[in-house]
């Protein structure tokens, strides 16, 4: 049978989601063509705060690479967009000038930000936070401004601002309401998150209407309809989206708001079909994931043939972090004359519950400080479920007493696990029992549970324990380093143990990686594993480091770099200071900027004057770009600041020459603060320690990221040599355990607090960490001078620079 043709406009996650289904159902009924206007492949624009933030890259959030593409004979055309429908003929027209046949046409045009129409919106530094582009016209202007505004209070206003926040940005939020996430949260939730967010440093002006963006040629700020003014040279514009129904309309679509479509998406053309963002289903365009995938299972069960339930859309919820704080809600979650609610406020634990009910059945629910609940009450709202005969404020209450505490256990087969994808508990056990999946990683696979935001992951591994009892193998879990094989990191660093494996050729032939060079993700792994395994044996691969730890320095967007000279607790002197003015203007150094971590930042270094910069700097390499110790940031403490109890300076210059050039598995933030007033703000660092009367308290697991973390109390100790032993045998059995590129937070998250007290506890494992820790210690040697130094590395530079 010849296959059809079958045409996809745009390569969102609504639109690909659908081919995705499609494939499921058969690989042999179309021959698919994609167009997507960016140059990427499919990727998830939930995670772009992620790439805001910067710890991660277009390729971490990427849902389908191009192999992906090919493997499904699917032809993709990136940076090429249809401008026109010919649906007499059956083609449609890109602005490439290609005309592409088809038997079906699926429109996912998504949906564009909506721009204020108010004077200066066009000005050089105003910015929608919508694409890839956005976020890097962001990263770029934070290199160089202090101060942005973020029109916009709800998500996408403050997953921009958070980003902005931790790139080093003054960020204040405008919006029009009273409150933030008018459409998410209700008032009282909506005032505690900005309670929050403002500890975390965002500046708010709520029921403030921007009527003008003022500057000459680049913004400087903005004025309001009120007439005060606020300065700025970023502005973002975050109030919201539009459906992009443009080139529907002009080719004959019936729009409204949207692309009208029925039950089965159709709209009123024979064989053209809209999903996701761009479509309105009986008056209602949807921008949330959840309902866009429904969409999505409705449409390719129709154009394949297969009977299938018509959509009668989608009752919204919304859980998710942000900023670090959980927030969910449901359905129609605002009190009016026909609707009550019943309020649980722990004001203690900052948590908030509400219930809104219509009769004796629920209908809405709000929750903040804690979403743990969210998926039950989610599935009540879908179901109508009457509860009459239930002591209504109990349901506010933990599941679980009766299960051993398993919120999952207490959970009906129909209650959804993914909110995203709208995978049921049901759905996963079917997936485990019928089709042998036995990690998280098969059940995304299978039922594409975790594969969005990832949120659910801890739920799906309980789903996984629970099903299969005593046969379910908690070793399994751990996901593959990366594609090129299956092995997770325990097994790799086992196998490299086990068999005295030695360098990067040798794991992959012995371990049978399925590529032959391996990828840049495994590479630099391996590189870390082995040298953690065997540090006075192993001789680092400078070939498998990131480019950033091949140059010692920070490429940027412009190809020059950012060199960052060691400065020693934040402490410095006038030679220094000296040497440092005289390289800035030897090189013509364009930027000089002071960083968070108290130290000198060079940006605008030239590639080829790298060699000479680090040579007549002659100070040691900060490690900006390594997987390392990057910085120790100190207050002033006991020597002059009135309030200090400890000597913060000489701890933290201490801790940074022991541990400087240390590989970890990601990098590591230290502070010292000589009082509980924490100017060294210790609290939110991978090791933090504040002094007290008598000693220091030491934390551990803080995060400034887009993850917002507040460190855990580890221990209280009596003196700095205390310190400086806990930290040496905590940090060698965090290099020693955790994934590579496992943040300190996620790594404290994953194992557990009161199991790295445990293994600290034992006076026997901590000496023994401690004697390994010193062995790595040992070797170390400057990296930093090979750049200077090492004719291999030079000549490597000189090639790159000839290539380039």
């Amino acid at each position: 049978m010849e296959k059809k043709k079958l045409v996809l406009v745009g390569n969102g996650m609504a639109g690909v989601r659908a081919i995705e289904e499609v494939l499921n159902i058969s690989k042999e009924l179309f021959e698919i063509t994609i167009f997507g206007s960016e140059p990427h492949p499919n990727y998830n624009r939930i995670l772009l705060s992620k790439v805001l933030q910067g710890d991660t890259d277009v390729k971490d959030i990427t849902l389908n690479d191009f192999d992906w593409y090919k493997e499904n004979n699917i032809q993709l055309q990136t940076k090429e967009t249809v401008i026109k429908i010919d649906s007499g003929k059956k083609l449609v027209v890109t602005d490439l000038g290609r005309m592409e046949p088809y038997d079906e046409l699926i429109l996912a045009t998504g949906s564009v930000p909506f721009i204020l129409p108010i004077p200066g919106a066009d000005k050089d530094g105003v910015t929608a936070f919508r694409d890839i582009q956005d976020t890097e016209v962001m990263l770029e202007a934070s290199k160089n401004y202090k101060k942005a505004a973020v029109i916009g209070g709800g998500l996408l206003g403050l997953e921009a601002a958070r980003g902005l926040l931790n790139l080093g940005m003054e960020v204040t939020v405008i919006h029009l309401a009273p409150y933030l996430m008018e459409r998410q949260l209700d008032p009282t939730a909506g005032k505690l998150l900005q309670t929050e967010l403002e500890k975390q440093g965002m500046a708010f002006l709520l029921e403030k209407q921007t009527k003008e963006i003022f500057g000459a040629d680049r913004v400087e700020g903005l004025r309001f309809s009120d007439g005060t003014e606020l300065e700025a040279d970023l502005v973002i514009m975050a109030v919201g989206i539009k459906p992009n129904v443009e080139m529907a309309k002009q080719s004959g679509i019936t729009v409204n708001r949207g692309i009208v479509v029925n039950d089965y998406l159709q709209t009123n053309v024979p064989d053209i079909y809209a999903v996701g963002e761009c479509a309105e289903h009986n008056g209602i365009p949807y921008g949330l994931v959840a309902p866009l995938y429904e969409q999505g299972k409705v449409l390719a069960k129709y154009i394949c043939g297969v009977e299938t339930n018509p959509y009668q859309g989608s009752v919204l919820s919304t859980q998710l972090k942000v900023s670090g704080v959980e927030v969910f809600s449901a359905g129609d979650f605002m009190e009016e004359e026909d609707k009550k609610a019943i309020k649980v406020f722990d004001d203690q634990e900052n948590i908030y519950k509400k219930m809104v009910l219509r009769g004796n059945k629920l209908v809405g629910a709000v929750l903040f400080g804690d979403s743990s609940d969210g998926n039950r009450l989610f599935s009540m709202i879908q179901k109508q479920a009457d509860i009459s005969d239930t002591m209504k404020v109990s349901i506010l209450q933990p599941l679980g007493q009766e299960t051993g505490g398993s919120l999952v256990a207490a959970m009906d087969d129909e209650e959804i696990i993914c909110g995203c994808n709208g995978v049921s508990k049901g759905a996963i056990i079917q997936a485990i029992q019928q089709k042998g999946c036995s990690s998280v990683d098969e059940i995304k696979a299978c039922t594409s549970a975790s594969r969005s935001c990832g949120g659910c992951k801890p739920l799906v591994a309980e789903v996984l324990q629970l099903t299969l009892g005593s046969t379910f193998d908690g070793s399994v879990q751990k996901e593959a380093i990366c594609t090129c094989t299956t092995l997770s990191r325990d097994e790799v660093v086992e196998e490299i143990r086990a068999k005295g494996l030695t360098h990067i050729k040798e794991v992959m032939n012995v371990l049978g990686w399925s590529t032959e060079e391996g990828c840049s993700k495994c590479r630099p792994a391996l590189n870390y594993y082995l040298g953690m395994v065997n540090p006075t044996e192993y001789e680092d691969e400078r070939e498998s480091r990131f480019v950033n730890e091949r140059m010692h320095a920070n490429i940027q967007k412009d190809g020059t770099y950012s060199v960052v000279p060691r400065m020693y607790g934040g402490v410095t002197n006038s030679q220094d200071l000296r040497r440092i003015a005289d390289v800035v203007d030897k090189f013509e150094i364009p930027l000089v900027k002071l960083t968070g971590g108290q130290r000198i930042d060079l940006l605008g270094v030239k590639k080829e004057d790298l060699p000479k910069v680090w040579k007549d700097l002659d100070m040691p390499s900060g490690f900006a770009y390594g997987k390392s110790l990057r910085t120790v940031k100190t207050c002033v403490g006991e020597q002059f600041c009135r309030f200090g109890t400890q000597d913060s300076m000489g701890l933290g210059i201490d801790l940074e020459k022991k541990f400087e050039g240390l590989q970890t598995p990601h990098k590591v933030k230290m502070a010292v603060s000589a009082c509980p007033r924490s100017c060294a703000e210790s609290g939110f660092k991978d090791i933090g320690f504040i002094g007290i009367d008598g000693g220091w308290e030491i934390y551990i697991g803080g995060n400034g990221g887009t993850h917002v973390r507040g460190g855990d109390l580890l221990y209280k100790v009596k003196t700095a040599e205390e310190a400086m032993e806990i930290t040496s045998a905590y940090l060698q059995y965090y290099r020693e355990s955790a994934n590579y590129l496992e943040r300190t937070s996620a790594w404290i998250e994953r194992v557990g607090l009161e199991h790295v007290r445990s293994v600290l506890d034992d006076q026997e494992k901590r000496k023994e960490l401690s004697t390994r820790m010193e062995e790595a210690l040992s070797v170390l040697k400057d990296p930093w001078k090979e750049i200077v130094e090492d004719e291999k590395v030079k000549k490597e530079l000189f090639e790159s620079l000839v290539m380039s």
